[in-house]
């Protein structure tokens, strides 16, 4: 017998804002938060100077130093997000202590500005000055691992690290943990820093947008004249519980997770496959047990590079047809990486329970070679019972969750 898994808790930190209201309100102005980054221009051979930040991001004083010492930006904003969750969540230490409670976490990355120091000094072949916690800044896990000691987190902790599918695997993985009642509760999501490393693997592979005098038109995922994606940063985390859970403590339902798929290309290592996709698209329904007919609204994943919005436009349009409401929140903030999955699940779950939808900024001229979908082009006020969210990564890994209104 499985469990039915809810979301009692979420939060965010993003390019937008650090709180759901700033956050809705770019949203519905149609506000973009991409910024130029002059002194990137000092890097040989990388054309883009754009990318989104959380500004204005600074952990609270009672942080204690211990816990911090080894967190790198990328690992506390994870900790202030995931702070943030728990108190929406009304979850107690006790509750989180506890070896029914869990942790899944992903990243890209650990922490580039770390990661740099550290090899620059091996470099230079000496080990000097180096300690114990600028190592664990450069952990793949860091996340997790940092997480789970400032939480103090008793029941099973798995990192995820499967780049742009970090956040939304890490989710569907706690989802999986709940349903098969191998845990009652879960802190699930993805986080990511800023920094020009991350831009320079994109703009190696000529997926970056170049448009550095002027920022806020870019990116433009589904256009005709989109050049690229943006590399932005942020954390996002919900709290999941098994359904019998949340109602014996009483617990504020702010949705419902019916389900989760994950599954490979096999194709290409870079190369976006809509056949994976759309597989990706048709195990989700088919694990949620309802038909493609009930989607009230697809979260592409939409970066606004030319073969991966193409790709994607011509699963969504074999999986579930033209009909559905879609849009790409990529377009107001970029794409943050590790945290887009965990992030557009926080915001997705607050449109439904408000019955909005928001639109993709920037799309000005769809392009042909794009299926003829329900683009959102403004803000929709629509009542809808069910969201579908995807992400896709390098490696062909796909994923696809399923939110429903609780």
């Amino acid at each position: 017998m499985s469990e039915r898994v809810v979301v009692t808790g979420m939060a965010g930190l993003c390019p937008l804002g650090m709180d759901w209201p700033t956050v809705k309100s770019g949203l519905q102005s149609l506000k973009s938060a991409i910024k130029v980054f002059d002194d990137w221009g000092k890097v040989k051979g990388l054309s883009t100077r754009l990318g989104a930040p959380v500004e204005g991001f600074s952990i609270p004083s009672n942080y204690p130093r211990k816990k911090i010492r080894s967190m790198g930006r990328v690992s506390l904003l994870a900790a202030r997000a995931t702070e943030l969750a728990i108190e929406n969540s009304g979850l107690t230490q006790d509750e989180i202590s506890n070896p029914r409670t869990g942790l899944v976490y992903g990243s890209t990355y650990p922490s580039p500005a770390e990661m740099g120091q550290v090899a620059s000094r091996l470099i230079g072949g000496s080990m000097e000055g180096l300690s114990g916690s600028e190592y664990l800044k450069t952990m793949s896990h860091t996340c997790v691992i940092n997480l789970g000691q400032f939480f103090h987190i008793l029941g099973r902790v798995i990192p995820v690290c499967s780049a742009c599918t970090s956040g939304s695997q890490s989710i569907g993985v706690a989802y999986e943990a709940i349903k098969y009642g191998n845990q009652s509760v879960m802190l699930a999501g993805g986080a990511d820093e800023l920094h020009f490393a991350a831009a320079a693997v994109f703009n190696i592979m000529f997926a970056t947008s170049t448009r550095n005098n002027e920022p806020t038109k870019t990116p433009r995922p589904f256009d005709i004249n989109r050049d690229g994606l943006v590399v932005g940063e942020g954390a996002s985390t919900l709290v999941l519980e098994s359904l019998s859970h949340a109602k014996k403590r009483d617990a504020n339902i702010l949705g419902e997770l019916i389900g989760f798929a994950s599954c490979c290309d096999g194709e290409h290592v870079v190369s976006p496959s809509a056949n994976g996709m759309k597989q990706v698209m048709s195990l989700a329904l088919e694990n949620a047990q309802i038909s493609a007919g009930q989607v009230g609204y697809i979260n592409a994943h939409a970066t606004g590079t030319k073969a991966g919005d193409i790709a994607e436009s011509l699963a969504m349009s074999a999986c579930l047809g033209n009909q559905t409401p879609i849009s790409s929140l990529k377009s107001y903030m970029g794409h943050t990486l590790g945290a887009c999955g965990a992030l557009e699940a926080w915001i997705c779950l607050h449109c439904l329970n408000e019955g909005w939808l928001p639109p993709t900024i920037n799309l000005d001229q769809i392009d042909p070679d794009c299926a003829p979908l329900n683009y959102l082009t403004k803000i929709t006020e629509k009542q809808v019972d069910i969201i579908m969210s995807n992400n896709f990564a390098f490696g062909g890994i796909n994923t696809s969750l399923m939110f429903k209104k609780f």
